[in-house]
Formats: C-alpha cells, sequence, structure tokens
C-alpha cells in the first residue's frame, strides 16, 4: 500500500505535489494551535479555560476533518 502511494505520488505533478504539501501543513498547523490552546496555561488570551478548551477541540476536530477528508480524496484517485 505505502509502495502504491509512492508511485503515485511520483506521477503527480509539480501542482499536485504543492497543493498536497500545503494541505498537510494546515492539517499540522490546525492540529498544533489546538493543542497550544489547550494546554499552554499562560496564554496572552483573555478567555475562560473552558472556552479556551472548547475551542482547542473544535480546532482539533476541524483539522481531523480535513485530514480525513483529504485522504479520502487522494484514495479516490488512486
Amino acid at each position: 500500500m505505502l509502495q502504491k502511494i509512492l508511485i503515485h505520488f511520483k506521477k503527480k505533478s509539480l501542482k499536485e505535489r504543492f497543493l498536497l504539501v500545503i494541505g498537510m501543513l494546515f492539517f499540522l498547523l490546525y492540529l498544533i494551535l489546538g493543542l497550544i490552546l489547550i494546554f499552554w496555561k499562560s496564554i496572552p488570551i483573555t478567555m475562560e479555560p473552558k472556552y479556551r478548551i472548547a475551542f482547542g477541540l473544535l480546532l482539533i476536530v476541524y483539522a481531523y476533518i480535513r485530514f480525513t477528508r483529504f485522504f479520502a480524496n487522494q484514495n479516490k484517485e488512486i
């Protein structure tokens, strides 16, 4: 399976590879931002802790949705 994905990745154009990297970058960005909001106690944002945790969880769920949709589209192309 991994070999199949690697071969498919090599067949992509430069534009498609760039979009793949950008997609993964934004997935990581949302995930890390959500984790920062949850675990960084002295963050310089004036929010109540319950709202900060809820917003962090929302960002993590959004990152997961982006991740699953991204790989669902990738698997359709293979």
